[in-house]
């Protein structure tokens, strides 16, 4: 018997990175479950998508630094059977800095970038794990790895996605899951304007298309971790070897001698 598509269920799929891979899963034969809050935008893809590609498309409205909304997306990624692919893509920035704090926009870009996210690759995982197949693409960004940039609390965020999908990979690749993180560079989307920035101040911006296009190569072929602009996958190999040639050292009863008067 034919295995079924899975569903792909999309967050933050209203506009930019969210709704252009709803369009291509689409157009792969994937049915969708598509949630952002603007239900408007989400209506309007959903209509097109089910004309263009021929799918399924559900809708949910939710707010995810919102409780009640965040446990609705939970109880969904639980119960949904159908549901075998997970992106968790909704994210936002923040124009405050440490210098100039604004400890409530902070809580809310943790809230989003951070909580939802790890509460909902949780609600899907034992799913997964029941099945012996699944598969979670987190959109991270090479922030993430370049705290010299100076985004605030933004980068520090992405760090974290990055860190949780390379956990989450090594624990669960093994018993058929797949954990891809996707660090994009800066890419022509909405979140710029909202976290009170110029997109076309800044130098070398991608195409979402071409973003997310290359992330899905990067999705074919398994990688754990996907950086569309880096040109040579050398230099993200050696970032990693010298990363894991430190962990035997981590490990010792004493201080370094350099610390040892």
């Amino acid at each position: 018997m034919q295995t079924p598509i899975p569903t792909v269920l999309i967050t933050g799929a209203s506009t930019g990175i969210g709704a252009t891979y709803a369009d291509r899963f689409a157009r792969r034969g994937h049915n969708l479950v598509l949630v952002a809050r603007d239900k408007g935008r989400l209506d309007a893809l959903a209509t097109r998508l089910r004309s263009e590609a021929r799918v399924e498309v559900d809708v949910v409205q939710a707010d995810l630094t919102v409780t009640a909304d965040l446990e609705r997306v939970e109880a969904r990624l639980r119960t949904d059977d159908r549901i075998g692919i997970l992106i968790n893509n909704a994210g936002a920035a923040t124009e405050s800095t440490f210098a100039n704090p604004d400890v409530e926009a902070f809580d809310r870009l943790i809230r989003l970038n951070v909580t939802s996210l790890t509460r909902l690759s949780a609600a899907v995982i034992p799913r997964f794990l029941d099945r012996g197949a699944g598969a979670i693409i987190n959109l991270a960004s090479v922030v993430g790895l370049a705290p010299e940039i100076g985004l605030g609390p933004y980068g520090a965020t992405k760090a974290y996605v990055l860190a949780l999908s390379q956990s989450m990979q090594n624990e669960l690749g093994p018993k058929g899951l797949y954990v891809q993180a996707v660090l994009p560079a800066a890419t022509r989307t909405e979140i710029w304007e909202r976290s009170g920035r110029d997109v076309n101040a800044l130098k070398g911006v991608m195409d979402v298309s071409e973003m997310v296009d290359a992330a899905l190569v990067g999705f074919d072929r398994r990688e754990p971790v996907t950086i569309p602009s880096l040109p040579e996958v050398s230099q993200w190999a050696a970032f990693e070897a010298a990363r894991k040639a430190m962990l035997p050292n981590f490990i010792n009863s004493h201080a370094a001698a350099r610390y040892r008067k």
